[in-house]
């Protein structure tokens, strides 16, 4: 299958969960994602969801991550839909959440911090294949951006679902994923 036809299969995949089956996945990615065995890490760069297209909820993880690395750095994004790019800022108690444009929520303001410090990135998708690769929205945000970070930075996505055999139209620009979480078993290519 090609990307644009996985993008539509798995928006409509996602509108079709109902409130208590969306909160059951969520319930079972925080604990498998308690099972991802991690090393000390620094900085995380987390997206924050996006509840209109009932994404994964990386609040709990984000609370999960702050309870096991005491003194962690969490980093969020903050969208310039011009450029197709992002800052990383710094994510603290103090950080005012605003929604863009878009209806994303992004921190008003804060400290920017470079994407080579990221120990591990929460990558966005709605779907990935048994190799790693993942389908995006298609603005390519965080290919952009993973191609930035450290080539031992940990790119691990969450996904409701389970993984493609193959996504048929993969290019250079695709960065894989380390790993992905889902609530059946984590996977690691």
């Amino acid at each position: 299958m090609k990307k644009k036809e996985i993008r539509q299969k798995y928006r409509e995949l996602r509108k079709e969960l109902s409130d208590p089956a969306l909160e059951k996945l969520q319930d079972l990615l925080l604990i498998r994602f308690q099972q991802l065995q991690l090393p000390f890490l620094n900085y995380v760069h987390v997206y924050l969801p996006m509840d209109h297209h009932r994404e994964p909820d990386t609040f709990h993880l984000v609370e999960y991550l702050k309870f096991r690395n005491p003194g962690i750095n969490i980093v969020i994004p903050k969208t310039d839909f011009k450029k197709n790019l992002f800052e990383n800022i710094l994510y603290t108690d103090e950080t005012e959440l605003v929604k863009n444009e878009y209806n994303i929520l992004e921190p008003a303001n804060g400290e920017r911090i470079d994407a080579d410090l990221m120990d591990l990135i929460l990558v966005p998708l709605l779907a990935f294949d048994r190799s790693g690769n993942r389908v995006g929205y298609g603005k390519g945000f965080y290919d952009r951006f993973l191609s930035t970070c450290r080539a031992d930075a940990l790119k691990v996505g969450i996904s409701f679902f389970e993984p493609l055999d193959h996504i048929d139209d993969t290019d250079d620009f695709d960065i894989p994923l380390t790993h992905c979480v889902t609530p059946e078993r984590i996977y690691e290519f």
